[in-house]
């Protein structure tokens, strides 16, 4: 059973586990930060919006779904390289809007538009003003040449989209995710659907239901254990905090 989202109740949002065989629960004419709050919290996600009248968005909770344990990262020799030559300044939450508009317009393999339609950008722009998404990102020489982003909320990190101009930008920014996390107490990386990127990385699958019962625990407070604000105020060198 597919739901029509309710504009007048935006928090109102089914549970992820009746979700059809792939994965979609839901349709709404529009996102919202309210929506968008109560559905991650629910383990519940926008990933397309439909080409074709009446062009709602379309929610999904996948089954199985990927995720990353950080302290399972798999640092591959050119990722250590690029670590350890400090060729890359990363900055937290500086860029965010940018990173975004950067990934909406990476290609993707199989994919022949993105997902990240402007009024995403909007309503996520809105979400990282009010402290609940964030970016990541790789700069060389004054320029962003890479990053992530997504939503963090009590010791979950919610990832939506990476993109890089020069190789490894984007896994260094990964690869500082997952040191934050282990830092500041992240216990898993939401990764939403297998790649074979994700998977040579150290993610993994695992079944919607363990995964909402793991986001039940992760998320008792709701406010992220890592202090994104403090971190934003400042920039590193890739593979200074690494060790």
């Amino acid at each position: 059973m597919i739901f029509l989202l309710n504009d007048q109740e935006p928090a109102l949002i089914p549970d992820a586990v009746q979700a059809d065989d792939n994965g979609m629960i839901a349709v709404s004419e529009n996102l919202g930060i309210k929506r968008l709050v109560a559905a991650y919290q629910k383990g519940i996600f926008p990933w397309m919006k439909m080409e074709q009248e009446p062009f709602y968005w379309c929610w999904f909770s996948p089954d199985p779904r990927m995720v990353l344990d950080p302290s399972n990262l798999r640092i591959s020799r050119s990722l250590k390289k690029a670590l350890t030559d400090g060729n890359f300044e990363i900055r937290i939450d500086q860029n965010f809007r940018k990173t975004m508009e950067a990934c909406a317009k990476s290609p993707r393999p199989g994919q022949e538009s993105t997902w990240i339609e402007p009024e995403m950008i909007d309503d996520y722009e809105k979400l990282h003003q009010m402290g609940i998404a964030h970016s990541i990102e790789a700069w060389q020489e004054g320029k962003q040449v890479g990053g992530l982003y997504g939503l963090a909320f009590g010791k979950m990190f919610f990832g939506e989209s990476m993109f890089h101009q020069v190789p490894e930008a984007s896994k260094v920014c990964l690869a500082h995710l997952a040191n934050l996390s282990q830092k500041y107490g992240i216990k898993m990386i939401d990764c939403q659907a297998h790649t074979p990127h994700l998977e040579k990385m150290g993610a993994r699958e695992i079944p919607r239901n363990q995964f909402c019962t793991d986001l039940s625990r992760f998320l008792q407070n709701k406010e992220s254990v890592i202090p994104w604000q403090e971190l934003s105020k400042s920039s590193i060198l890739a593979g200074s905090s690494e060790n």
